[in-house]
């Protein structure tokens, strides 16, 4: 016996199954990143740098052993990937995006929502509250700051999702200050300047390609210098005066 469907109920059948490979998918990655080792070894990694299996061990609080094998499956799921240098096999993340899920989930943490609400004013300088990388561009207090600046001074504007437009001015701003940033277009374009969550402030910091540049070169004019134990970054004294004059950010 033939049995007859009708093409609506072809269309229903074949969005139930993409709902469930979806579903599928997001519980799968859940369950990589609900174990507390791979959260701490994706941690370790929002720094921006390739950190060594046995350093990462180490932030895990595992044998060798295991922290192989949660490497194995991270790298198995498309999280991290890895390279030899000597003896030793080096991890990074795999993508600017999947540091975009982890501080994305941070900011939806119950505990971080609460000490948000309940935290008055500027978080004290040297921690990472007040300025720490994240992957590879800036974050913290001085990162949405910097962001805000960009924005009132009109080198910014909001694009539609995740994207920031670079203006006319704002391409003349980040040129002077040797980074490069097509602008003028109104196009939105998310991978070159794009709101990133920060999970500390509430609200967004600049990532993309742009994001990424900028932190390079503060870094290189010494406005701000990355800390060789943590994701803290420290502004120096140049720093502290080029940001107010520049940004009209009063850094402490």
């Amino acid at each position: 016996m033939v049995k007859n469907t009708s093409p609506w109920a072809e269309v229903s059948l074949g969005k139930r199954r993409h709902t469930g490979c979806m579903t599928d998918a997001l519980a799968n990655a859940a369950k990589l990143l609900a174990e507390p080792a791979r959260a701490a070894m994706l941690l370790r990694l929002m720094g921006g740098r390739a950190v060594p299996a046995g350093e990462l061990a180490r932030e895990a609080c595992v044998s060798a052993q295991t922290a192989s094998e949660h490497l194995a499956r991270l790298t198995e799921a498309g999280f991290v990937r890895a390279y030899r240098l000597g003896r030793h096999r080096y991890f990074e993340f795999a993508s600017e995006d999947v540091a975009y899920a982890v501080e994305s989930l941070l900011v939806l943490s119950p505990d971080r929502q609460s000490a948000a609400r309940g935290r008055p004013g500027t978080p004290p300088p040297g921690n990472i509250e007040y300025a720490r990388r994240c992957y590879s561009h800036l974050a913290g207090w001085l990162g949405v700051a910097i962001t805000d600046a960009l924005q009132r001074e009109g080198y910014l504007a909001a694009g539609t999702g995740r994207a920031f437009v670079v203006t006319d001015s704002g391409r003349a701003w980040f040129e002077e200050r040797g980074i490069e940033a097509p602008g003028g277009t109104g196009a939105d374009d998310a991978k070159l300047a794009r709101r990133c969550p920060d999970w500390t402030e509430r609200r967004p910091h600049l990532a993309g390609r742009l994001g990424v540049a900028l932190y390079k070169r503060f870094s290189e004019v010494g406005w701000i210098v990355p800390s060789q134990k943590s994701r803290a970054v420290r502004v120096t004294v140049e720093g502290r005066e080029a940001f107010w004059k520049h940004l009209h950010i009063a850094v402490g």
